[in-house]
């Protein structure tokens, strides 16, 4: 999946919190907010993220962020983690 450097980032701040929700505040760098905005939006479409706040007819207002089961995975890759497989034990 192709994503932006500035949308790397924002996962792999998701992935480093150590709580759930992150705020919007902690990603808002030199009033770049617009730009922000539609990247958290775009992952949002993409299913990486999921977004808490509130939406009228013509705008989302984005309070809080927070990483998918997904993004986690996609998170890693772009760590060069290795991800675990789940293996199920036979029972005879």
């Amino acid at each position: 999946m192709r994503l932006s450097s500035l949308q790397k980032y924002i996962i792999l701040q998701c992935l480093e919190s150590k709580t759930a929700r992150i705020s919007r505040t902690r990603l808002n760098v030199k009033n770049k907010t617009k730009i922000i905005t539609k990247s958290i939006e775009r992952l949002i479409d993409k299913e990486l993220l999921v977004g808490f706040g509130e939406r009228t007819k013509y705008k989302w207002f984005i309070k809080d962020i927070k990483i998918t089961k997904f993004g986690k995975k996609e998170a890693k890759k772009l760590l060069g983690e290795q991800l675990k497989l789940k293996f199920k034990k036979i029972k005879k």
